[in-house]
């Protein structure tokens, strides 16, 4: 839900942010909620290319560091090892858990393992979209036109819960003529600004809340029978005994919540208006937002 007008820099320049908070656990070095280190250690898990889950972990790390925590953000490329590190104690929070579809899979997969701290957004969804220069508004017209679109569909990682989606889409809908190609979020976001800059076709899996929407003229195209899931819910998922050990840090989760309107100016500052130092974006959406960030840790 904001932008950057390079892309693969922006996402590049996020990863490389994130890893340099992160030395000790990318060395290895277990920081949980149960280490020798005290309570006042969090390790965050960051699933990389998804917005929202970066700026919004980002936030958390600089309200708590102001309370006293150390806190590590740990850059994770997919939501499989994302849940077996969460499982495990190796991460201590991910903010990201869309519920009950898309990550419905990795909770399953892990059951008892963790604690759900609560929802702090309301309108996540799984969509498949193409330009709004299209003459295309609904999955099932994507039949039969395969050949304005090299008979791709382009999506994101292949772990993930949003490609498990589409080729269920896919499936449903009777398009065997496409192939949904996956790669990366970053690739994805190439292919749909080099379509849209030279108004070509595309068809791209994507979702909502995400700054792509203010950047391109895409649209979502409507999903009569419900393949892609109904709007979801975006949860702070903590790994089993965390509200044990940090019981202030749990409490102030549970009543985390952000608005459309909080959260896009949240993306806008950093991953656009500060893409190349998007934690100095955060900074300054915490300057502007006293109020909000007050009510955080209240």
């Amino acid at each position: 839900m904001r932008r950057g007008k390079h892309v693969p820099k922006l996402i590049a320049v996020v990863a490389v942010a994130l890893t340099l908070s992160v030395t000790a656990a990318a060395c290895g070095k277990r920081a949980t909620s149960t280490s020798k280190e005290g309570g006042k250690t969090v390790t965050i898990g960051v699933l990389q290319g998804w917005a929202e889950d970066q700026v919004a972990s980002e936030l958390w790390k600089q309200v708590l560091e102001k309370k006293g925590y150390t806190v590590n953000l740990k850059p994770v490329s997919d939501a499989g090892p994302m849940f077996t590190g969460l499982a495990g104690g190796d991460i201590d929070l991910f903010l990201d858990t869309w519920l009950p579809k898309t990550h419905k899979q990795y909770v399953d997969k892990n059951p008892g393992k963790f604690e759900d701290l609560g929802i702090w957004y309301s309108n996540a969804k799984l969509t498949i979209a193409v330009p709004k220069y299209l003459k295309i508004n609904s999955i099932e017209d994507l039949k039969g036109k395969s050949g304005q679109f090299d008979g791709k569909i382009i999506g994101i990682e292949p772990g993930a819960g949003l490609t498990k989606a589409a080729k269920e889409a896919i499936s449903g809908y009777g398009l065997s003529d496409y192939t949904l190609q996956t790669s990366s979020t970053s690739g994805m976001l190439t292919s749909l600004k080099a379509a849209t800059d030279a108004k070509k076709p595309i068809v791209v899996t994507l979702w909502r809340p995400h700054w792509a929407y203010a950047k391109y003229p895409v649209k979502d195209l409507a999903d009569p029978k419900g393949l892609m899931g109904a709007a979801e819910k975006i949860h702070s998922y903590a790994a089993k005994g965390f509200s044990s050990n940090h019981a202030d840090v749990a409490k102030w989760m549970k009543g985390f919540t952000m608005s459309d309107q909080e959260l896009g100016t949240l993306e806008d500052l950093a991953l656009n208006k500060h893409k190349d130092d998007p934690a100095a974006g955060v900074t300054e959406w915490i300057k502007q937002n006293p109020d909000f960030v007050n009510k955080m840790t209240s």
